[in-house]
């Protein structure tokens, strides 16, 4: 088992690690120390020379796959050290795969950086192929403007060397970029190396600076990090190389990379402030959960409102007025980018509560395409005896001319100049007048369903709460079975559910995919840690609601890695516990 690096936190791929020295390294983090102190017993090269597989030295707190570290040497013929700091090896992008160390040594790091293509791949295939609790190092590329997309992509250690380097070259560093230093009138820096006078400001001043710009910049992005507020420093952060942009953009298209790493859930804001916003894996997930998951069950007019900047969008004046119009005669569906639609019983979950994006009344091309798509797949799945828009504007009304031309369906308006002008609203409340009414206990109870659907998969809300009662008020709704037994409870916090054990062992016993955890054979209080797992399913992402079951228990709460991770780590809190019962 791995005694030397654990990682704290996560954020996507970035995350905030400890690799245990005699003086911890944070990551993203800088090993400089480390390979003046202490270089030649850290980093081994584990290349295989000619393919012989002799060649590698098994460490003793790490087994592979299939073997007791004893075991493991004893079939290479080797004999392993007896070590006391951590361990890492030499590998190159292409030969890295499971060996019993705490960090790999990327080797070949320096060809792939200025080259976006090269990188993601490179990164991604690394990535993939090592255990998710050791630690990659790239050595030789980082600078202050680099570091932070570096550590987006799942960098975790770097070192100083380049930024040294440009130092000696009179190329003086920011985060935003470099400058030649005689180019430079003034020193836009407060660091120790920048109160020299200008005037004697030189290499050697120079390359103290980088070095300081660069620790600076990973103490910002471990901050971001913590916060869970990386994505959003990036998409600015990119653009000031290009390189730097195409590789943030290509990662984008790394779907499956980023989606398994990035939590279902957070607490934090969410800011969409650009067109590359529309790709965060967040955004595109609940899109396409909306489109693929969720189930109207009103049979009713689909009523069409613009979002508001206030979230949740019952909390803003104007829904209040929209609501009031509508008076439950339809079912309000809120327009935005860069979400797409939000029907309203998801209000709640995030992302839809969490974001929040410039407003300037211009919609750009790639947000009206996206949201024509959004509603298109969404009106595709759901059909409403009418569709009825109170919306103004041109992003509006070019999305709805979209939808209306590919799906030949007619759109009735009924918003003038503006959506909460005394004429927009009769217009709303006259156009549903004829619309019955639908109840409380309705609303309460679609709003559960909708939800499970959502978070556990298409028909859910069905499976799992068929016989359902509604207790409390919204936002804080409480499920429960026919008999009286509470099955879940809505955490408004981010609008998804909280199962009790009873509904855990409703999802166990029902179609529905349940996002399984198999423990050995202890009762878990408040954790599971990652070695008392024996399996789990591999569709678990951070933030997941779990079952959690071992031969003395059964227990719900939700995961704190993804379901490989939790599978391949051998340290770390794998999932929080909320209820247990033991068996």
């Amino acid at each position: 088992m791995t005694e030397y690096f654990e990682i704290h936190e996560r954020d996507g791929a970035a995350r905030i690690g400890e690799l245990r020295f005699p003086d911890p390294v944070w990551t993203p983090g800088l090993v400089d120390d480390v390979l003046r102190d202490g270089g030649s017993k850290w980093v081994e090269d584990r290349s295989v020379p000619d393919g012989d597989e002799t060649a590698l030295t098994v460490l003793p707190h790490r087994a592979l796959p299939g073997g007791t570290p004893e075991e493991v040497a004893e079939s290479f013929s080797v004999e392993y050290p007896d070590v006391d700091y951590p361990s890492a090896a030499v590998v190159s992008s292409k030969t890295a795969s499971v060996e019993p160390v705490d960090a790999y040594v990327l080797s070949n790091a320096q060809e792939l950086t200025d080259h976006a293509a090269a990188f993601v791949e490179g990164i991604v295939q690394t990535r993939d192929a090592i255990p998710g609790d050791t630690a990659l190092y790239m050595p030789g590329i980082a600078t202050p403007g680099n570091a932070a997309t570096l550590a987006y992509s799942g960098v975790d250690l770097v070192d100083s060397d380049r930024a040294a380097i440009k130092g000696t070259q009179g190329k003086y560093l920011t985060s935003d970029g470099e400058f030649f230093l005689e180019d430079l009138t003034e020193l836009p820096c407060a660091c120790p190396a920048c109160q020299t006078p200008r005037e004697e400001f030189g290499p050697r001043e120079c390359v103290a600076h980088n070095q300081n710009a660069l620790e600076a910049e990973l103490a910002r992005v471990r901050e971001r990090i913590r916060a869970g507020r990386l994505r959003d420093y990036i998409e600015g952060q990119a653009r000031h190389e290009q390189w730097l942009t195409a590789t943030f953009r290509r990662l984008d298209q790394q779907y499956a990379y980023l989606e398994q790493r990035t939590p279902v859930l957070r607490r934090g804001e969410l800011t969409a402030a650009t067109d590359d916003s529309l790709r965060r894996i967040e955004i595109q997930r609940f899109a396409d959960r909306v489109t693929g998951r969720y189930n109207c069950r009103f049979d009713r007019p689909l009523v069409l409102v613009p979002c508001s900047a206030r979230k949740p969008y019952s909390e803003s004046q104007s829904h209040g007025q929209f609501h009031d119009s509508v008076q439950f005669r339809g079912h309000i569906v809120s327009m935005t980018s860069p979400i797409g639609v939000v029907p309203q019983e998801l209000e709640l979950t995030y992302p839809a509560q969490h974001y929040d994006t410039a407003v300037t009344g211009n919609w750009t091309a790639s947000e009206i395409e996206f949201v024509t798509d959004v509603l298109t797949a969404y009106l595709e799945r759901n059909e409403y005896p009418r569709v009825v828009a109170h919306v103004t504007g041109e992003g509006y009304r070019d999305v709805l001319a979209g939808v209306e031309d590919r799906l030949d369906i007619s759109v009735e308006y009924t918003a003038v100049e503006h959506p909460t002008t005394t004429d927009s609203l009769s217009n709303l409340a006259s156009t549903l007048s004829g619309e019955l009414k639908y109840s409380k206990r309705e609303r309460q109870q679609n709003t559960i369903r909708a939800i499970a659907d959502y978070q556990f998969g298409e028909g859910a809300g069905d499976e799992l709460f068929d016989d359902l009662r509604v207790e409390s008020q919204y936002p804080k709704l409480r499920a429960l079975s026919g008999e009286g037994k509470q099955l879940a409870m809505l955490v408004p916090q981010y609008g998804l559910l909280a199962l009790t054990i009873a509904g855990g062992r409703e999802w166990v016993e029902s179609s529905t995919r349940t996002k399984r955890i198999e423990i050995d054979a202890f009762v878990p209080h408040g954790s599971v840690l990652a070695p008392g797992i024996v399996d789990a399913d591999e569709s678990i992402r951070v933030g997941d609601e779990v079952v959690i079951e071992g031969p003395r228990a059964f227990a719900v709460g939700r995961a704190r890695m993804s379901g490989p991770e939790m599978v391949e780590s051998t340290r770390g809190i794998a999932s929080q516990v909320r209820h247990v019962e033991e068996t």
